[in-house]
């Protein structure tokens, strides 16, 4: 791929809705639902909001709610889960209520699917019950979930609303084993680029060599995700991304809080091993000024051959979230 050619790159949103300190879920949400007109008008292709809980500092648990507000709220671009974390839920569940989606806005909405639990495992044991199904059985869910989509005379139960109102699916993973069961199955898949960067490329290598064409994707389709928070300065991103690194810090030591201020980040007392562990583990987080999330978004797409990239932005202002999703959008203008 050309390089220079970022504006052949569709690019799209990824939104955790963030719950900044100081402020509420019921802000963040509203904040969701504005940042997807702003997406729109921009021209993004997917609005997708991803599935967690009880984590402080994100507001988006109830995915398929969620998009069907951000849907009512816009009119052409696609909303979709980054995903359903599909042990999570029985099946049936999850067709219904995608197929409720489709048929409200038809056209218009993207399943993503994931098989990790997007939580602790003592909120995994309290969503799925004492007999809920596990990540080893994500295969077999997977399949009865997409079948739920087409009516079978034969099957006692039907998700009589999924039938001929089914999404675009997407397989989502941040591992070989997602990568390689989305090649098998002919499904376009989404890679956790952001949080999995050592993963990437032998992933997606693994999941262009395992691709079988299938009645929905005739080629492997690759949707890539990134951390990435632009400003009109490097210096002033920088300052910003203090927020993302402090609450990714506290993630990885069991501790999760709201978003801090960047001012708050600053004021940590961080120790040795937590810079560190900064600087490794955000290495791969797209963070600068125009020029410089358009170089690092074009090596990104080179080494990857990703078709699409989605973008993961944190930051404690809703403006500067606003504001980097702005800029980010000018880069792909041809004459930018």
């Amino acid at each position: 791929m050309d390089v220079s050619a970022l504006h052949d790159v569709p690019l799209s949103v990824l939104d955790l809705s963030p719950v900044v300190s100081g402020s509420d879920a019921a802000t963040s949400l509203r904040n969701s639902l504005d940042l997807a007109r702003h997406a729109e008008r921009l021209g993004y292709r997917r609005y997708w909001v991803a599935e967690h809980h009880n984590m402080p500092g994100i507001a988006s648990s109830a995915t398929a709610v969620l998009m069907g507000h951000i849907a009512d709220a816009t009119e052409h671009i696609r909303v979709g889960s980054g995903g359903v974390m599909l042990p999570n839920h029985a099946s049936l569940i999850v067709a219904e209520q995608f197929g409720t989606l489709e048929a409200l806005h038809p056209g218009r909405i993207d399943l993503g699917i994931g098989r990790a639990p997007g939580t602790d495992p003592r909120t995994a044991k309290a969503l799925r019950g004492h007999a809920g199904p596990t990540a080893n059985d994500f295969p077999q869910q997977l399949a009865d979930l997409v079948r739920y989509f087409d009516h079978d005379e034969e099957r006692p139960v039907n998700a009589v609303v999924a039938e001929g109102n089914r999404p675009e699916f997407w397989l989502l993973g941040s591992s070989g084993f997602s990568a390689q069961l989305a090649g098998q199955l002919g499904l376009p898949f989404s890679f956790a680029h952001h949080f999995s960067s050592d993963n990437t490329e032998p992933a997606l290598k693994l999941y262009r060599e395992s691709f079988q064409p299938s009645a929905v994707l005739s080629e492997p389709r690759v949707l890539l995700g990134a951390s990435v928070l632009c400003a009109d300065t490097d210096e002033r991103a920088q300052y910003l991304a203090r927020s993302q690194q402090l609450n990714f810090l506290s993630l990885r030591k069991g501790s999760p809080i709201p978003l801090p201020s960047p001012e708050e980040a600053t004021e940590y007392p961080y120790t040795e091993l937590d810079r560190a562990f900064i600087e490794k583990n955000t290495a791969s987080a797209v963070v600068g000024s125009p020029e410089t999330v358009r170089e690092r978004l074009e090596q990104l797409v080179a080494a990857t051959g990703a078709d699409e990239v989605i973008i993961t932005t944190m930051a404690h202002d809703h403006a500067d979230r606003v504001r980097s999703y702005e800029l980010v959008a000018s880069l792909t203008r041809p004459d930018s």
